[in-house]
């Protein structure tokens, strides 16, 4: 069976592609002037200058590529041996590594302080971009004003426009001189505006805390955030490891915490094959390229690094590049790389199928997040399927979908920042 599904995801991946806007995307949306006056009054209700107000509100501009960039995230557009690959290159080893024994004495005073130990935070700094070789070239107000005012997390976003102004008139930070992600996110770290207020320290003594241009002030950041999300100084991120045949991929939804020591019971090995340590602590299995790639046992701190980034692709690839960072061995399995992204209009599909057929997928939004793999899940098991949450042709086949028939027509796909994920 493996050799037709994996043909059948192959020309699945090949068909899919992004849909078209409902509405034209160069386009300001009719509420922006006022939805960014309600923005203003709040900053105001909440401190920030009048003077900051008068000079930044009324130059921000909408941004149609910030939309475009948040509607095909890689981390939901890409399988896991596309963006892993690319994540956790041999490039980006060989510079953590040397990077690694360069700051050695002060990540190690930072362990010994927050208790998060180095090879994490130097992984941190290579993902989110690529060790400070690339900050993002956005203007972070505009990109924070529109996704503000657009409809997707607006509360969210709000916050963090109000929290940019507010370190505005805090650090003197000049308005130019905030650029970063599509996302809005900041520095040699990429924190959020308010992640850098409430979390950002001054690791070299000068008095103000300058994510953008201090190595020191960054590296001390990152341990105190992570410290702060509830970091576990005496566990890893988790293992990859085998599974036995006719094992019950259902199990495998990364969510479900058991005893180290049950999942030994049910076969789970090391990837080398020798035995899972007996322990009492808790660990979720997760499959994030279906049956036929990597599985993964991940602990508590797998969820700590989902709280900088909620994307399992990315906290596997932060927690493998840690340990290649420090001497680890490549993986010993990954799936095969497919030649083109999933098309969001399939997924949208999938989606709209598994809500109508009372398996609760969630929003139809195109994304493959846990929503829509637990639904995938359980369809699958009801078909007798590999129940792995993973979408390939054979699904499609099983839910009676044609990918020729949701293709949309061609749109704009502008490149995402290698590194600026959120």
């Amino acid at each position: 069976m493996t050799q037709t599904r994996t043909a059948a995801t192959a020309a699945l991946l090949c068909s899919l592609a992004l849909p078209a806007w409902a509405q034209d995307p160069n386009a300001e949306p009719e509420n922006f002037a006022a939805c960014l006056e309600e923005i203003e009054q709040r900053a105001a209700a909440a401190g920030v200058s009048e003077a900051t107000r008068e000079q930044v509100m009324p130059k921000l501009a909408w941004r149609p590529d910030v939309i475009a960039l948040d509607r095909r995230q890689p981390e939901f557009t890409s399988s896991f041996a596309r963006y892993f690959n690319r994540a956790v290159s041999e490039r980006r080893i060989e510079r953590g590594r040397e990077l690694f024994a360069e700051h050695r004495d002060r990540l190690w005073e930072l362990q010994q302080r927050y208790g998060v130990p180095g090879r994490y935070i130097v992984a941190f700094w290579g993902l989110e971009t690529n060790f400070g070789s690339y900050l993002g070239d956005t203007p972070s107000l505009d990109a924070l004003a529109t996704l503000a005012c657009d409809t997707r997390r607006s509360g969210y976003f709000r916050g963090e426009l109000l929290a940019a102004l507010q370190l505005l008139d805090e650090q003197g930070l000049g308005q130019q001189a905030l650029r970063g992600s599509w996302a809005g996110a900041l520095g040699l770290v990429q924190f959020m505006p308010s992640n850098y207020r409430r979390y950002g320290r001054d690791g070299d003594g000068d008095g103000r805390v300058d994510l953008f241009n201090s190595v020191p002030d960054a590296l001390e950041s990152a341990a105190h955030f992570l410290a702060e999300l509830g970091w576990n100084t005496d566990q890893r991120w988790g293992r990859e490891i085998t599974l036995p045949p006719g094992f019950d991929y259902a199990l495998g939804d990364g969510r479900t915490m058991r005893p180290l020591r049950e999942w030994a019971r049910l076969g789970l090995r090391h990837a080398s094959g020798a035995p899972l340590p007996v322990a009492d602590f808790e660990a979720a299995l997760l499959v994030p390229a279906g049956a036929d790639g990597p599985a993964f046992l991940v602990y508590p701190n797998f969820r700590v690094i989902k709280r900088w980034n909620n994307s399992d692709f990315y906290a596997l690839a932060v927690g493998h590049l840690a340990d290649r960072i420090v001497g680890g061995g490549a993986l010993e399995r990954i799936a095969a790389e497919p030649p083109e992204r999933m098309r969001l209009a399939t997924v949208k599909a999938v989606q709209e199928r598994l809500n109508a057929l009372g398996y609760e997928a969630g929003e139809v939004d195109g994304i493959l997040g846990g929503g829509t793999r637990a639904a995938l899940r359980a369809f699958q098991a009801d078909r007798d399927l590999v129940a792995d949450g993973h979408l390939d042709g054979e699904v499609l086949e099983a839910l009676e979908i044609d990918p020729a028939a949701v293709v949309p027509p061609p749109t704009p796909t502008p490149e995402h920042a290698d590194g600026a994920s959120r």
